[in-house]
Formats: C-alpha cells, sequence, structure tokens
C-alpha cells in the first residue's frame, strides 16, 4: 500500500543517511567534537612501559569506569591486605580462637580472634574510624610497627586518589565543551574579498584569556620527487575584524580566512570544492578566567560541509533596556547570498556568481584585457 511504501523509502532514507554519517565519521581525522580518530600499530613493547611510567598521566586520561573501578580497588584490596597481616600477627601470638588461648593470655590486638575481626581492624585502623572495640597492646612490637606503616599507607593512598579525582574533574577539555563552532563554513564576500567563515560561540559569561585561532588543511599530497604524503599539513590563518590575536570572546564570533593566491582555496571553486579531498580542523587556544588553566577546542570540516555561496544569520541584538542578547536559535543557520564563483571571478570583475552558469577551475588560465577600441571591428 502507498503507506507502507512511504515508510519503507523513510526508513531507507534513514538507513543510508546514518551510513553515510558513519562512514563520514570514519575517514575524519578530528570529529566534530574535536577527538582525534587515530590508532597506534605495532608499538614496541619498551613504549608500553614508557606509559606505565607516566602513571599519573596515563591514569588521568582513562575513562571514569576504570578510575572509579581503581579507585574502590585500592582500597578494598589495602584492607584486604593489612588483614591479613593482622591476621598472621594474631596467629604468631596465639590469639585466634582455635588457638585456646587461656585465660590469662594477652593478646597483640584486643578482640581480633580471626580473618573477619582482623579484616575489620584494618578498616578501622585506615580510615581512623575508632570504634574502641579493638584496639592494639603494648605486648607486640610488630603490631605497634604494622599500625604506623598502615597509618601512612592509607595517607597516602588518600592523597593519590583524591588527587587523581580532582584533577579528572579540572581537566582543560571539561571546558572546552562549552566552546561551540557552527556546524558549517561559508565561503562569501567579506569587505570586498573572498572569504572562508567560521562561527564559534562560548557558552560562559567568563572568558578564554589570550585566545588565539587557527586552522590546519589537511590534505594527501605528491612532493615533486614523487613522494606521497598522506596528511600534509598546510597553515591557515584565520581573524577577526579586530585581528587574529587575544579575541574579546564576550561573546559569538565570526571568524574568516581571506581566500587570496597564497590561499589552498585559491584553486576551487563552487562547483569543484565538493570533490576536493581535504579536512580543514580549526583549532582554539585560551586561558581560562576563573581557573588560569589552559584549554584548545578544535573541530574540523569537510568538503560536504563547507557552503559555497552563503552567509551566517546575524544573532547579536539589543533590548529595549538596553542589554545585548545572542539568539542561539540562528547559531548555525545561513542565507544564500550573492558570491563570486571562484577567486579568479572576484579578481576579474566577478562576472560570475552563484546561481548563475558554472564552470570548471583552469589554473593555467590567464586574464587578457582587450580594450574596446582594440576589439572594434572596421569594414
Amino acid at each position: 500500500t502507498p503507506p507502507r511504501l512511504r515508510m519503507l523509502r523513510y526508513f531507507q532514507k534513514c538507513l543510508r543517511k546514518q551510513l553515510a554519517e558513519h562512514q563520514v565519521r570514519k575517514t575524519r581525522l578530528v570529529s566534530k567534537d574535536g577527538r582525534c580518530n587515530i590508532e597506534f600499530g605495532n608499538v614496541e613493547y619498551h613504549s608500553h612501559f614508557a606509559l606505565l611510567k607516566d602513571f599519573w598521566n596515563t591514569i588521568v586520561e582513562i575513562r571514569w569506569r576504570y578510575v572509579l573501578f581503581i579507585f574502590v580497588a585500592s582500597f578494598t584490596g589495602s584492607w584486604f591486605l593489612f588483614g591479613l597481616l593482622w591476621y598472621g600477627i594474631a596467629m604468631s601470638n596465639g590469639d585466634l580462637t582455635e588457638q585456646n588461648p587461656p585465660s590469662n593470655h594477652t593478646p597483640c590486638v584486643i578482640n581480633v580472634y580471626g580473618l573477619t575481626t582482623a579484616f575489620l581492624f584494618s578498616l578501622e585502623t585506615q580510615t581512623t574510624i575508632g570504634y574502641g572495640y579493638r584496639a592494639t597492646t603494648d605486648h607486640c612490637a610488630l603490631a605497634v610497627t604494622l599500625v604506623i606503616i598502615q597509618a601512612v599507607v592509607g595517607a597516602i593512598i588518600n592523597c593519590f586518589m583524591c588527587g587523581i579525582i580532582l584533577s579528572k574533574i579540572s581537566l582543560p577539555k571539561k571546558r572546552a565543551k562549552t566552546i561551540n563552532f557552527s556546524r558549517t563554513a561559508v565561503i562569501s564576500k567579506k569587505a570586498g574579498k573572498l572569504c572562508l567563515l567560521i562561527r564559534v560561540a562560548n557558552l560562559r559569561k567568563t572568558l578564554l584569556i589570550g585566545s588565539q585561532i587557527y586552522g590546519k588543511l589537511l590534505r594527501t599530497t605528491v612532493t615533486p620527487e614523487g613522494e606521497t604524503v598522506i596528511l600534509d599539513q598546510v597553515n591557515i590563518d584565520f581573524m577577526v575584524d579586530a585581528g587574529k590575536d587575544n579575541l574579546f570572546f564576550v561573546c559569538p564570533l565570526t571568524l574568516y580566512h581571506v581566500i587570496d593566491k597564497t590561499s589552498p582555496f585559491f584553486e576551487m571553486s563552487e562547483d569543484t570544492i565538493s570533490k576536493q579531498d581535504f579536512e580543514l580542523v580549526v583549532f582554539l587556544d585560551g586561558t581560562a578566567e576563573n581557573t588560569s588553566s589552559t584549554c584548545q577546542v578544535r573541530t574540523s570540516f569537510i568538503p560536504m560541509e563547507i557552503q559555497w555561496g552563503y552567509s551566517f544569520l546575524p544573532i547579536v541584538s539589543r533590548t529595549k533596556e538596553g542589554k545585548y542578547r545572542v539568539d542561539f536559535s540562528n547559531f548555525h543557520k545561513t542565507a544564500l547570498v550573492p558570491t563570486p564563483h571562484c577567486a579568479y571571478c572576484l579578481d576579474n570583475g566577478d562576472r560570475h556568481s552563484t546561481g548563475g552558469k558554472k564552470g570548471i577551475d583552469n589554473p593555467g588560465f590567464e586574464a587578457i584585457v582587450v580594450s574596446e577600441a582594440a576589439a572594434a571591428t572596421k569594414m
């Protein structure tokens, strides 16, 4: 029936969209949220030991589930280990119930007469609970020494685990989650120049001090010697109207890159950019105002995410009360604007614009200016 057919087509469309998005994620080096899609193979064994030597950063970088597991295992394991030691001291002194100590026997630890009670005494000692039911005596010097050792080890474990959790909570990349880039980049005219524009916003009122923006164009190139270079990096300069360093990041900014003869986008046009094979990675570095920690925000754009002939909709306005308001509903929205078909068109009088006849890039083309007098034909 037609409803079933429409439903089938809808599911097919959704499936194709998901497959396309999955393929895009696989081909990216940097995902939209800044994670790097790269894996290391055939790493030598001694390099793995280097990660263990840098134990602190290794623990900080692993997932929360593993950190919580290490947190629980470190305390529980230390309690059980020292419980075995306390059990061994009680056994050597004849304090256990199955050893039938005499009525006038002086134990090393009062009320420690089995494995369970030894574990409970270990827990109470390391956590300094001090219920008062179990306590060491001055009869065994080894028991007094073990109390000191367990107190020191427990303090070390507490400091280490608290430091790990605080460091993981305050990671700079968490601050980076509140920096948003536009889902797409646009190419349009700005101040008479053809520019690539990207929008970025800070979702917190606290600023990023000393913010800097820059980009890298990743593509596969072939050197004159015939060597194929995968992920060749080309610098892309971004700026705002006030410059490119020490951005005043109090409201969303529109970053732009001028497409001139030094730009790798100069040889591209409206109908050929989607056929290119590159990835534009954009970086934003800054220092958080409230924590003084440096952070880096990353995102990437592939050719299908660059809209030629579009411009971002305005999002900053002023209310009647004199306050500035940012409308994030238009943050990712774009509108079609008159734009040259390519950078050559702009340099040669802007004779082609979006919506007109499309041409093909020809890097070897040279514009020849012919005067009207020379072009006239006399009969």
